[in-house]
């Protein structure tokens, strides 16, 4: 089935430097029957800087379940419909991934006019391995929930995972955000904080989450903010392994070997077979 005519296009808007949209991401807007936005009063005054008058609609998490049938019946109608965020890429920390996926799942045509993305232009100010990378979107706004996500990275990573971490972070939450990263993943990883991006006041600082933590401790943010951490640093496998000897034949004066093991894994964030299995043997001792 063809629908001549509709389309959904993904458009690209500036993170902060108007200057950055592109020629196809203007023809793009100028041409659509209906541009979706997460608040008309932000991308209202893009479309007045560049002279666009094309008809704006509010698509954000509390309207696009509803609003998501209609806009289907008009692609299929061949209206031409823009999807854009406040910011950067569509879609990434913001709504339309419903809209998108239902309209994939229709049949429907879905394209994107690429631009401006700020995990991406962190990625490359930071001075940390541009790939692989692991972009998260906004950490969990409170303390238990972000610490145990970190945590899960943290498990993922002793199990073999390397890549540059990235999310948004809200300018309030920043010092608190930075804190558990060092105490979750460790104070000496290398990290950034990239922090209005293209814009005049634009500011990237690098240097340890631990020291990251402490001058964001004293220092209030603003703006629009991403913050990145780097791969784990290379640890001592002979001390790492010392540890793990020490902390099981620690537990193992009070616990059974099971109860032991499970009790280590958990404290170092590794694989509890591996660790079980390395209680065995010290149980066993040296003629075992």
């Amino acid at each position: 089935m063809s629908f001549p005519g509709g389309s959904l296009t993904l458009v690209s808007t500036p993170i902060g430097n108007l200057g950055d949209i592109t020629e196809r991401a203007l023809s793009c807007l100028r041409a659509a029957d209906l541009v979706l936005c997460e608040d008309t009063r932000v991308t209202g005054r893009l479309f007045f800087a560049k002279s666009i008058s094309v008809p704006l609609e509010a698509l954000h998490e509390h309207n696009e379940r509803q609003r998501t049938p209609a806009l289907l019946r008009m692609l299929v109608a061949g209206k031409r419909i823009a999807l854009v965020s406040d910011a950067g890429t569509p879609l990434l920390s913001d709504p339309g991934f419903r809209l998108v996926r239902d309209a994939l799942e229709a049949g429907l045509p879905v394209t994107a006019a690429p631009g401006a993305n700020a995990a991406v232009t962190a990625l490359t100010l930071s001075g940390l391995p541009p790939h692989p990378f692991l972009f998260h979107g906004f950490s969990p706004p409170r303390q238990s929930a972000r610490r145990d996500a970190f945590g899960k990275l943290r498990a993922a990573e002793q199990a073999g995972l390397s890549a540059t971490l990235i999310w948004h972070e809200a300018p309030h939450r920043l010092a608190e955000m930075l804190a558990d990263l060092r105490d979750v993943l460790g104070g000496d990883r290398p990290g950034a904080v990239a922090r209005e991006l293209t814009k005049r006041f634009e500011e990237v600082r690098r240097g340890t989450l631990a020291e990251l933590a402490e001058h964001y401790e004293g220092t209030a943010a603003r703006g629009e903010i991403t913050v990145l951490a780097g791969p784990p640093v290379a640890e001592d496998p002979a001390r790492t392994a010392a540890e793990l000897d020490q902390r099981l034949m620690e537990a193992m004066r009070t616990l059974s070997v099971k109860d032991a093991a499970t009790l280590v894994a958990g404290a170092l964030s590794l694989p509890r077979k591996l660790v079980y299995n390395r209680a065995l043997e010290l149980g066993r001792g040296p003629e075992g």
